[in-house]
């Protein structure tokens, strides 16, 4: 493993507990912002050399969103590592308990934004009104907005566009290639390995079986698969790996707030560009992935304590340890009784009879 006399390093320096105070946190996070000033010519060419990526998506989504989770953290880190003061009961009154935030330790994390903003990031769930006599009318009257808005965006030849970005690699091309059998391809299916460029394309009459519903695309492609209702679009995607969004598009509201309650685990709801709508406060909008998009909530306070261990902590005043005699061996009833007294919790609005 090439790598692994790095992660050692990594390791060592964080059991050395020299990474942990706010300073260095500080340090490091200022220096990866001077990183961004610094290198930003570089990270544009090379974003554009590997996958043709526009400078303007680039310096949006690699740069200026990175740089304000950067500013957030800086400007809030010292109140989200305070300790948090927690209740005490009665035998702990002259005690100090507190939650610690810590450092999980050494991890990986990948900043690049791999897909086009304005593109098809999953697959559509067409669903219609109830009494609507003909499904697949429904689809085919979507593809004449779809080809527009991709003409608008791309100009009528996307290959030639300056803003339509590439494949990254031989073998990903290939692989999205490959999911253009999915159904039939009703705008665009247009390829060339040599500059690994798949056009803007929709596929309609796509089955739950094909192989562009079994996999993450990552790709300029949009399966379309027609369903009668909410309730059969909300199954389908029940029935499958949880996935890392929803968009719900409608002017019904029952429609927006069906998948927010009726979809198992967590997921997010938002378009891509809401992420970037980071208020100057320290939480920003919340990403909840789970399953195969991975855990965890991001952006903002939201990252600091997906990284964090909240760890228990209890200071005891020493002086006080005789009444901890209560706990230990030989056992009484007398001991028992004064301990549930002391511990036991009771539900709120409930009271006992004397």
């Amino acid at each position: 493993n090439p790598y692994a006399g790095l992660v050692n390093h990594l390791r060592a320096a964080w059991l050395s507990g020299k990474t942990r105070p706010m300073e260095y946190r500080v340090a490091q996070l200022e220096a990866l912002g001077r990183f961004l000033d610094e290198k930003k010519q570089e990270i544009l060419e090379a974003t554009a050399s590997d996958m043709g990526k526009p400078s303007f998506e680039a310096y949006f989504t690699e740069i200026l969103l990175c740089k304000n989770e950067l500013n957030i953290t800086l400007n809030n880190l010292a109140h989200w590592m305070k300790d948090e003061h927690v209740d005490k009961s009665l035998m702990t009154q002259l005690d100090s308990a507190f939650i610690r935030k810590d450092p999980y330790g050494v991890v990986l994390i990948i900043a690049p934004w791999n897909y086009p903003i304005h593109l098809f990031l999953v697959p559509l769930i067409g669903a219609i009104a109830a009494g609507e006599p003909n499904l697949l009318e429904m689809q085919e009257k979507l593809m004449p907005a779809l080809r527009e808005a991709i003409t608008e965006f791309f100009g009528s030849n996307p290959r030639e566009s300056p803003d339509f970005g590439r494949i990254v690699g031989d073998k990903q091309f290939r692989r999205v290639r490959a999911l253009l059998c999915s159904g039939r391809v009703a705008i665009g299916g247009q390829t060339d390995e040599k500059e690994r460029y798949i056009a803007p394309t929709v596929l309609a009459d796509v089955l739950p079986s094909d192989p562009a519903m079994q996999e993450e695309i990552f790709g300029p492609i949009l399966p379309i698969v027609v369903v009668a209702n909410m309730d059969e679009a909300i199954d389908f995607i029940n029935a499958r790996p949880r996935p890392l969004a929803v968009y719900a598009f409608s002017c019904d509201s029952k429609v927006r707030a069906a998948p927010c309650y009726r979809r198992s685990g967590c997921w997010g709801i938002h378009t891509p560009l809401e992420v970037s709508q980071t208020p100057p406060n320290e939480s920003g909008p919340v990403l909840c992935v789970a399953g195969n998009s991975g855990l965890g909530k991001y952006h903002g306070k939201f990252t600091f304590e997906t990284f964090s261990h909240h760890r228990g902590c209890l200071h005891r005043n020493m002086g006080l340890e005789a009444l901890n005699t209560l706990r230990y061996p030989p056992y009484t009833q007398q001991k028992l009784g004064f301990l549930t007294a002391t511990f036991e919790i009771k539900r709120k609005g409930m009271c006992t009879l004397l």
